[in-house]
């Protein structure tokens, strides 16, 4: 929490101080006691003793005091606030390796399982696009508000060859620069790539398309999906199958999303990829932003300040202890 007039925090002195002369008045009200009566009588001639109800209003009333001391001081917070207007890019590979049946029921349908779950937890408003990658990069879909689409252009999707990483990246930064908000400007834009390897083949160098999204302010999150167990059948000439083993592949990715301000998550199965999407959903979908909260100090001081008058005059027919 910082705040706008910190030089206003010095009358949080005050309260201390009252604090000191309450316990003065009250050592000095006994002291007074004494001299016109005898303390050990007192139980016979007064019902009760208020005890602690005695103090309690006076710490409400300060409470209050501290509260509206530190409101004058402009106090402001970071908060969490929904975002109404961004791009997200889903860049899915579709390279042979995709097809995996290590995660079920494979790669790629795990990622399309799951892209469902990342559009339920983004605002609707967010645009939404699809780039699919494998020997080359295309655009499924253009960033649209109609997230059908969206599915429609995942549920398109089939695996091909190769792994341009590097025409992705570049080709969902350029499609996010051409959206525009009301006002004109360019929407918050982010970029999620999903694959299980590194760069093979493209014409965009990763560290290229990594500039761009740096040059841009384009965060790239990176998920790499898949187990070292993982293989594909292929069937050769004359009808012979083969297997070839194909482990994910996550350094590249790694260096993608820490090089241009994203994150990188692994997804071993299906479910992993699910929480990965919904916890991005739930990221993007929001902005952290700094917020004056006077007026919440205010109210609760102006809430303490009448708790402590109204016990004051409930219980003792007075406004102050």
């Amino acid at each position: 929490m910082s705040f706008g007039v910190p030089l206003a925090l010095l009358g949080l002195l005050v309260v201390p101080a009252l604090v000191a002369l309450y316990v003065l008045r009250q050592r000095r009200r006994e002291e007074y006691a004494a001299r016109f009566g005898t303390p050990a009588l007192l139980p016979n001639v007064v019902a009760a003793s208020p005890g602690w109800r005695r103090h309690l209003p006076l710490a409400v009333l300060l409470a209050g005091l501290a509260a509206l001391v530190v409101g004058v001081a402009r106090p402001q917070a970071t908060v969490s606030v929904k975002r109404e207007e961004a791009t997200v890019i889903l860049a899915v590979d579709v390279s042979r390796s995709m097809k995996a049946r290590d995660v079920q029921p494979s790669r790629l349908e795990a990622a399309r399982k799951a892209a469902e779950s990342f559009l339920a937890k983004i605002p609707s408003k967010f645009r939404v696009g699809v780039v699919a990658f494998g020997s080359r990069a295309s655009v499924g879909v253009p960033p649209t508000e109609d997230h059908a689409l969206v599915l429609d252009a995942l549920q398109a999707l089939r695996p091909g060859e190769g792994t341009a990483l590097g025409d992705a990246v570049a080709l969902s930064v350029r499609i996010g620069q051409k959206q525009r908000s009301g006002d004109g400007a360019i929407p918050p834009t982010a970029v999620l790539v999903i694959s299980d390897g590194a760069q093979m083949g493209g014409r965009t160098p990763v560290e290229k398309a990594v500039q761009m999204a740096r040059l841009h302010h384009v965060p790239v999150y990176t998920i790499v999906l898949g187990t070292p167990q993982g293989y594909v059948e292929e069937t050769l000439t004359g009808g012979y199958r083969v297997m070839i083993r194909v482990p994910p592949a996550p350094e590249t990715l790694r260096t993608v999303a820490q090089s241009t301000g994203g994150l990188f998550f692994t997804a071993t199965n299906d479910s992993r990829l699910r929480e990965v999407y919904e916890k991005l959903g739930s990221r993007l979908g929001h902005r952290r932003q700094s917020r004056e909260i006077t007026d919440v100090f205010a109210a609760g001081s102006l809430a303490l300040l009448l708790t402590g008058g109204g016990l004051s005059a409930l219980w003792f027919r007075r406004v102050f202890p």
